[in-house]
C-alpha cells in the first residue's frame, strides 16, 4: 500500500463511553434529585439530633447552667437507678398486658365491619372515633369520672352493686393500671381494625368460596384462609402496638402522675422527670438513648418472629 493510499485512510473514531462511566446518566441524575429532599430532611431531623443527644448523653448537661464532659457516666447511673430499671419492668408488664387484647378486639371489629353491608359505614366511625379522639382527650374525660363518689364508673358499679362506689381509682396502683389498660385498649383497638379490615377486604373472594364449597366452618375460614392471608397486617399492628405501649407517656402523666409513688411509672415518665423534675438532661438524655436501643431491639426481635415462613 502507498503512503498516500495510507494517509487518506479514515482516522479511527474515539471509544464511546458507556452510560455507567463518567458522569451520572439523566435517569440517575433525576432520581438522586428526587430523593434529595427525603434525605436532607433524614439528615436534618434524625441524623443531626442523633447526634446531638450522643453528645449530650456524656456531658454532666443540666436544664439551666455550665456544663462538663463525664464519659459514660450518666449511662452508669441509668444502669443503676431503681426507679429507671422499675420503669423498663413496669413498661413490658403494661405492654405485655394490652398487646393481646388490642390486637383481638381490633380483629374482632375488623370482621364486623369488612362487609359493605348496610350499617358498616357507621359502625366503622363508631368503632375508629375513640381513636379519632385522642388518648389526651379520653385521659381527661376518665379522670373526671373515675373519682370517688362523684365519678360515673364509681356509680355504675355501686347501682350494678359491684362495688360500694367509693373505690379510689387513680391513688392505687394496681386499679390505675387496669383501669388505663382498658382505657388503651378500647382507644386504640379501631386503628388496629382500620388496618386488619383493609387488609381483610383484599383477600380474593373466590379464596372464600372455595373455603365454603370444601365445607370449612366460618372459624375454619377464619384460621386457615384470612388470618394467613392477612398476616403482615397482622404483624404491623402488633409492632405498631408495642412501640407505642413503649412509648407510653400521656396517659399516665394525666391519670396517675406516675403514682401513687413510682407504681405507675413508665420509662418515658422516669426520663420526663430526670430532665424537667430533676433538671439533669444529661442523664435524661442516656437514658433516652438506651429506649431507642430498647425499643429497636424489641422491634427486630418482632420482625424476626412475625417475619413470613414458607
Amino acid at each position: 500500500m502507498s503512503a498516500r493510499t495510507a494517509s487518506n485512510a479514515p482516522a479511527p473514531r474515539p471509544a464511546r463511553r458507556r452510560p455507567h462511566e463518567g458522569s451520572l446518566t439523566h435517569p440517575r441524575r433525576t432520581g438522586l434529585l428526587l430523593v434529595l429532599p427525603a434525605v436532607v430532611l433524614v439528615v436534618v431531623f434524625v441524623f443531626v439530633p442523633l447526634l446531638s443527644a450522643g453528645y449530650i448523653s456524656l456531658t454532666s448537661f443540666p436544664l439551666i447552667g455550665s456544663y462538663e464532659f463525664i464519659g459514660l457516666e450518666n449511662f452508669a447511673l441509668a444502669f443503676n437507678d431503681p426507679i429507671f430499671l422499675r420503669s423498663i419492668l413496669y413498661t413490658f408488664v403494661y405492654t405485655a398486658i394490652v398487646t393481646g387484647p388490642i390486637l383481638a378486639l381490633g380483629y374482632a371489629l375488623a370482621v364486623i365491619v369488612r362487609s359493605n353491608r348496610r350499617g358498616s359505614t357507621l359502625l366503622r366511625t363508631v368503632f375508629f372515633l375513640p381513636f379519632v379522639v385522642g388518648l389526651t382527650t379520653i385521659s381527661f374525660i376518665t379522670l373526671l369520672e373515675a373519682q370517688p363518689r362523684s365519678g360515673a364508673i364509681n356509680i355504675v358499679l355501686r347501682a350494678l352493686g359491684i362495688t360500694d362506689g367509693t373505690t379510689a381509682w387513680l391513688v392505687n396502683g394496681p386499679l390505675a393500671t387496669l383501669l388505663i389498660c382498658v382505657l388503651v385498649i378500647w382507644g386504640v383497638s379501631g386503628l388496629t381494625m382500620i388496618l386488619l379490615m383493609s387488609a381483610m377486604q383484599g383477600v380474593p373472594r373466590e379464596v372464600y368460596e372455595s373455603a365454603e364449597l370444601d365445607g370449612a366452618s366460618w372459624w375454619q375460614t377464619e384460621r386457615q384462609v384470612t388470618i394467613p392471608m392477612i398476616r403482615r397486617a397482622i404483624a404491623m399492628s402488633v409492632i405498631i402496638s408495642v412501640i407505642g405501649s413503649f412509648l407510653a407517656f400521656t396517659q399516665f402523666y394525666i391519670l396517675t402522675q406516675g403514682g401513687p409513688g413510682s407504681e405507675t411509672t413508665t420509662v418515658v415518665m422516669a426520663i420526663y422527670r430526670r430532665a424537667f423534675v430533676d433538671l439533669q438532661l444529661g442523664a435524661a438524655t442516656a437514658m433516652s438513648l438506651l429506649l431507642v436501643l430498647l425499643t429497636a431491639l424489641v422491634t427486630a426481635i418482632q420482625f424476626w418472629m412475625l417475619r413470613e415462613r414458607d
